[in-house]
């Protein structure tokens, strides 16, 4: 191996752990997993979609709406909001706008087992702005880790191999420098604990 070949190595690992940190980001779990659960827990495809809609705006377009907003306006440098600091006032808008979805779901009596997967959103969104006030924990991992603890929920032991999904997304993490190995870790420890707990719980 060239001088020029370790050079390059770090920003080979970059240009390959971009995408991976980019396609998993946790607006896209917060939009498909509403989804999974409406298709698994409602009686036709139209009623699933129609629910699933329901939950995906309030949990994933109206957050990360709230936040390409605050890049936009120049409030936020970047949409994974990477400064810790600037991590309250959009992780607090996500909750209220999870909660109005949530209350929504309840009133109108939609399917027990979204109205438990958007408790766990709720759930893990409010431990990570917690902890975000302290300490960078990392939304990725929490979120993915926390999705794949309900897919293992609802579709059994096999579902486990998603494990290497979330350890793909903290490697993406770390290389791009957005969070240390022990904040990845945390946030995937924190995610599985608490959807697990959530989910059981609520779900029928």
């Amino acid at each position: 191996m060239t001088d020029t070949d370790v050079r390059d190595r770090p920003t080979r690992l970059r240009r390959l752990a971009r995408p991976v940190t980019e396609a998993f980001a946790p607006a896209v779990w917060a939009a498909a997993m509403p989804l999974i659960v409406a298709l698994h827990s409602s009686p036709t495809l139209p009623a699933a979609l129609g629910w699933s809609v329901l939950a995906i705006v309030f949990s994933s377009l109206i957050p990360y709406g709230v936040i390409w907003l605050g890049v936009r306006r120049g409030t936020l440098t970047d949409h994974h909001i990477g400064r810790r600091e600037q991590r309250r006032a959009p992780l607090l808008a996500g909750l209220a706008s999870v909660l109005i979805g949530l209350t929504a779901l309840i009133m109108l009596h939609g399917p027990q087992e979204l109205v438990a997967m958007v408790v766990v959103m709720l759930v893990v969104l409010l431990g990570t702005t917690v902890i975000n006030q302290f300490w960078k924990l990392s939304a990725h991992t929490a979120v993915s880790a926390g999705s794949v603890a309900v897919l293992v929920v609802l579709f059994g032991p096999p579902m486990v191999a998603a494990a290497l999904l979330v350890g793909a997304i903290g490697w993406s993490r770390v290389v791009l420098r957005d969070h240390t190995t022990a904040q990845v870790l945390t946030g995937a420890g924190v995610g599985v604990v608490l959807a697990s707990i959530c989910f059981l719980l609520i779900a029928p």
